[in-house]
């Protein structure tokens, strides 16, 4: 089983993530070409999953989109940058996506600038 598995824990199918958004699952697919959420085939079937902690009171995590952004403009893969938010960090503490769910963008922003140095 891949890391990120693991560190994720519970993860949504497109079909849940359409329910929890309350939109039809073309607006999902349009999230994912957007890059506003990144998705990984888990699972024995090999399902697209979301973490989901990308979502919060019914509304994608509003800072995710552009900590995204950095991370690829970083170089980092989906997958990648799924382990990356979910691994803890004693400095924060916590997950970066624990900081991101708290409102802490731009300390997060700042760090994964720093990875692409």
């Amino acid at each position: 089983m891949k890391e990120y598995v693991e560190l994720v824990g519970q993860w949504l199918t497109l079909p849940d993530v359409a329910e929890e958004l309350d939109v039809d699952i073309r607006r999902v697919h349009r999230l994912l070409d957007e890059r506003a959420i990144i998705s990984v085939r888990i699972g024995e079937r090999n399902v697209r999953s979301i973490p989901a902690d990308f979502l919060q009171d019914g509304i994608v995590v509003e800072s995710l989109k552009g900590t995204l952004s950095v991370l690829m403009d970083a170089g980092y893969s989906d997958e990648e940058a799924i382990t990356w938010l979910f691994t803890e960090d004693d400095s924060l503490p916590g997950t970066p996506m624990n900081a991101l769910r708290s409102g802490r963008k731009t300390e997060i922003r700042r760090r994964a600038q720093a990875l692409a140095w």
